[in-house]
């Protein structure tokens, strides 16, 4: 009780002070305005006019209660961009492996059926992509901490995925390690394709989807649990 009582003793001793800071502020944000002070309640209505318009009549959304834009279409938009410009760099890659016959390393490469399965295969990529981007997007909102923990595991799992070796150089006890890592398969039946010109068996091909699905199931419902406390962090 003497702390209130102190803190109310405060407040009446100093609230000149409060009054003149309260009144410097006020007068520092409105300054040369013509409205002053009632743009602290025009604001908020014409912004709430403007997203209503917008909304209910241009992208035709309904703002009968609250309906927001879902909240996964962030995370899923930046992942299908990063796809779509991955498969732009792609382009004058594919053209020069048609005009040179030349692919990665040492090996010639040429056009074949195997090609066919790309597509697939990158969608099925494309998909375990979008289920560790909303797994870590909902992390990243309670700890901050993951967007520089990112950078480092990414550099490490980028140097333990056989993207520009074989794991065949490597000792067998590695070798049990890296097939752990979901983008080994993913990798090496692109580098069966391109490099090797042989089709991936169906049970890999098979696993590559299961992998994908079971990334995004995952992916999925952890964010759509925490959606909602969002708000609470950001």
């Amino acid at each position: 009780m003497k702390n209130i009582s102190n803190i109310l003793n405060n407040f009446k001793h100093y609230s000149y002070l409060m009054t003149q800071l309260i009144s410097r502020d006020f007068k520092r944000k409105y300054k040369r305005s013509v409205l002053g002070i009632v743009w602290s309640l025009l604001y908020p209505i014409l912004m709430m006019t403007v997203m209503a318009v917008v909304f209910s009549h241009m992208f035709k959304f309904s703002v009968e209660g609250i309906n927001y834009i879902p909240k996964y279409i962030f995370p899923i938009a930046k992942c299908l961009f990063v796809g779509i410009n991955f498969i732009l760099t792609l382009i004058p890659w594919l053209g020069l492996i048609i005009l040179t016959k030349f692919g990665l390393g040492t090996y010639p490469a040429d056009i074949n059926m195997g090609y066919l399965l790309l597509p697939y295969i990158f969608i099925c990529f494309l998909i375990f992509t979008i289920g560790v981007g909303l797994f870590l997007s909902c992390i990243s909102v309670f700890l901050r901490d993951v967007f520089y923990i990112y950078g480092i595991v990414l550099t490490i799992w980028n140097y333990f995925t056989p993207v520009f070796y074989s794991i065949t150089i490597l000792p067998k006890s590695l070798q049990k390690i890296f097939v752990i890592n979901p983008i080994y398969h993913y990798i090496t039946s692109v580098r069966e394709i391109v490099l090797y010109g042989s089709i991936p068996s169906i049970l890999k091909l098979g696993l590559l989807a299961l992998i994908a699905i079971a990334s995004l199931l995952v992916g999925a419902i952890i964010f759509k649990k925490n959606q909602d406390k969002f708000i609470y962090y950001i």
